[in-house]
């Protein structure tokens, strides 16, 4: 049977999730100017798990999960959630959002590398190029060899790359785990266990916070926890439950293209010339990536 392509209803969804996770760059800027990253990532997780939860709550959706579900989806939010939104965030008030979202999109990327060990399948050549040209465009973005202001700090960019890579490894994780209609309350509960260990740490981390009677900094939370992660991630989630994951993560580019685009427009933040190189090749990377693993699925399917 063919992989199957992905409808207009599919592209339409995923470019609303494109253009929320694209602008979670900007807000999450935003938010560091009122809370530490860690608590950020609390409020963020925690409400995007109570918006979800509440939602299923009403549809009777909960009894689709059993126990060792529930234990599992907690388990996946761990590295799906806290870390990827903790390193995620620590790293964001260092490297300018567009500059952040390219290397968190480095995503695609690593899911072909722990792909072959994790689902025991081999990367195509074309993929192969893929991943070597990405990591190319990231080491012409970071510029390590510059130093000073003309390059991005080391470990903020580790950082990124570490929690693409946490991200990346959830996702593999829960598709394995997770179809049907188990998929949006398992996301509640990866969620939910994300925000439980991030809520664990932060005090540990930054001590106690006491959020600010801000009406910016409510509008902020309000975005990245009900329409950056409950929607974003609700859709996400039966987008990879429709679809092969391949054909999914080609459209991945369109995230760090709208972070990007708002960051230069809205925030006034620039490219070198290389940076600029880098970030086509990352881009390119991705949508190479995506082709090859059409092409092996193809040649499985035949």
């Amino acid at each position: 049977m063919p992989p199957r392509r992905p409808s207009w209803e599919n592209v339409a969804l995923f470019g609303l999730v494109a253009f929320a996770w694209g602008l979670n760059y900007l807000f999450v800027r935003v938010g560091l100017t009122f809370a530490p990253p860690l608590w950020l990532a609390v409020f963020r997780s925690g409400l995007g798990a109570l918006t979800v939860g509440g939602f299923l709550l009403i549809q009777g959706g909960w009894r689709t999960l059993d126990r060792r579900d529930v234990r599992d989806a907690l388990l996946i939010g761990v590295p799906n959630t806290a870390i990827f939104f903790g390193l995620w965030f620590l790293a964001a008030s260092a490297i300018p959002p567009g500059e952040t979202a390219v290397l968190v999109y480095t995503f695609p990327l690593w899911v072909t590398l722990l792909s072959g060990p994790l689902l025991r399948t081999t990367p195509s050549a074309w993929q192969w190029v893929a991943v070597s040209t990405g990591f190319f465009g990231v080491i012409l973005v970071s510029q390590p060899w510059v130093g000073g202001a003309g390059s991005l700090a080391p470990g903020p960019v580790v950082e990124l790359l570490a929690g693409s890579i946490a991200w990346a490894f959830g996702t593999i994780a829960f598709k394995r785990r997770f179809t049907g209609p188990k998929v949006v309350p398992a996301n509640a509960m990866q969620l939910t266990g994300g925000a439980l260990a991030l809520l664990v740490v932060a005090p540990l981390m930054e001590g106690t916070f006491l959020p600010p009677s801000s009406g910016v900094f409510l509008a902020v939370i309000l975005w990245l926890g009900v329409l950056g992660t409950a929607l974003a991630y609700s859709i996400w989630f039966r987008l990879l439950d429709r679809l092969p994951a391949a054909t999914l993560s080609g459209y991945t580019f369109l995230v760090p293209l709208v972070a990007l685009t708002a960051s230069l427009v809205l925030l006034g933040d620039t490219l070198g010339p290389l940076q600029v190189v880098g970030v086509a090749a990352v881009l390119l990377a991705i949508y190479l990536n995506s082709r090859g693993a059409r092409d092996r699925v193809a040649r499985l399917a035949g």
